[in-house]
């Protein structure tokens, strides 16, 4: 077995411990095949405001009766990846979005990302996140889907020393270490999910 492979292969089952959906792929097209299918399975994400019952204006009635689209959010591709994700989203009647994050705070169903690393004892994603539309589209999404390239895959966090250096260069800087959905206790130390993130994390282990 490669050294690739194995820790592919760890990877894979320490993020299963955290909960994480972990598959593989062959190509991005692949990749974009399988977000879409996720993403025509869910239900769309609704806004569920409160006070509906009481006599509204017209705007606030029409808020309540808002039924969205299906949308997937992925800020950060490069410009080719983009436009032929957008155009499948397209074919399947689901909006793509790449910027205008603060206008879709409610919520959106899919955020898409390529991970620049992969941490394969803890099965953790790390993305470089100075931009603030990724950083929501990961935040606010119902399902994260993110893509490792399995070569840039390490197996401690210390091994991607170099590349957070290089990240770090720039300032601001913000690197985001993403280690399954998320999930919170900290409310009576019920185990809750989804609360201040995604509910579900889909790693994609890309063979590159």
């Amino acid at each position: 077995m490669s050294e690739n492979a194995r820790l592919a292969d760890l990877m894979a089952e320490k993020a299963g411990l955290v909960s994480a959906i972990v598959s593989r792929v062959k190509t991005l097209d692949e990749a974009f095949a399988y977000t879409l299918d996720v993403c025509e399975k869910k239900e769309a994400c609704q806004l569920l405001p409160a006070g509906c019952e009481a006599d509204l204006s017209t705007g606030a009635g029409a808020l309540c009766d808002a039924k969205l689209g299906k949308i997937i959010a992925a800020p950060g591709l490069a410009e080719e990846t983009a436009t032929t994700l957008s155009e499948l989203c397209a074919e399947r009647g689901v909006q793509f979005i790449t910027k205008g994050m603060r206008k879709h705070l409610a919520g959106v169903d899919i955020g898409f990302t390529i991970a620049q690393a992969g941490i394969a004892e803890t099965g953790t994603c790390v993305l470089d996140s100075k931009s603030e539309e990724l950083r929501l589209a990961t935040m606010i999404c119902e399902v994260h889907v993110c893509v490792v390239p399995v070569s840039t895959i390490r197996e401690t966090s210390f091994e991607v020393e170099s590349l957070l250096r290089a990240m770090c260069k720039d300032f601001p800087a913000y690197v985001a270490f993403i280690t399954g959905a998320s999930r919170t206790a900290d409310i009576e130390r019920v185990l809750a999910i989804g609360v201040h993130g995604p509910l579900e994390l889909h790693i994609l282990l890309l063979e590159d």
